[in-house]
């Protein structure tokens, strides 16, 4: 079944559209809450949360037009906000380190009010979008689905500095790049 044909099934309130995207994508959505809490229970509960919510979501609020993009940035964004209460705990994550590694280029200071979340989305996927398709690809699955380095370089068949070479060197110049946007750093 393809995204559109989903995407109808949300539109008419049938509950199979909750099994098709279950289907579809309830591996890449554990995959990707487990990149960032590290543990299965939660990313499994993350996965139902995030079905759930995109239930919610269709059509009430939003058709998305990238169901995939949709269905992963609500399980992307469902553990971020769960990984936030477990470091109020005092837990610890494996997305804290690529969290750190962005710190440099973005911290919640360095936002000036003129600026918007959503300009400065589009602003970093404007730079991504004039990288190299494998310097972008790198980029995305650390940051976005917070796969561990070792795991970017054996997908790409790379050395593990290889990726942490082309990593520094990317945020660098998104820093650079940011900041000749004037989004000040």
């Amino acid at each position: 079944m393809d995204d559109r044909q989903i995407i109808e099934l949300f539109t008419a309130r049938d509950e199979t559209a909750i099994k098709e995207t279950e289907r579809e994508y309830g591996r890449l959505c554990y995959r990707v809450a487990f990149n960032i809490l590290a543990n299965a229970e939660d990313a499994e509960e993350c996965v139902n949360d995030t079905l759930l919510a995109v239930w919610n979501q269709i059509p009430a609020n939003v058709i998305p037009g990238n169901l995939k993009a949709f269905v992963c940035g609500i399980a992307r964004n469902l553990a971020l906000k769960r990984l936030e209460y477990y470091s109020a705990a005092k837990r610890a994550s494996n997305a804290a380190v690529p969290l750190a590694e962005l710190e440099e280029i973005i911290s919640d200071n360095s936002v000036p009010p003129d600026n918007t979340e959503e300009n400065i989305a589009e602003t970093i996927s404007a730079f991504l979008r004039r990288q190299k398709p494998e310097a972008r690809k790198v980029f995305v699955r650390r940051y976005w689905f917070f796969e561990p380095v070792s795991d970017i370089a054996k997908r790409f068949s790379f050395s593990e500095s290889k990726v942490k070479s082309m990593l520094y060197h990317t945020r660098k110049k998104l820093k650079n790049y940011l900041a000749k946007e004037g989004i000040e750093i």
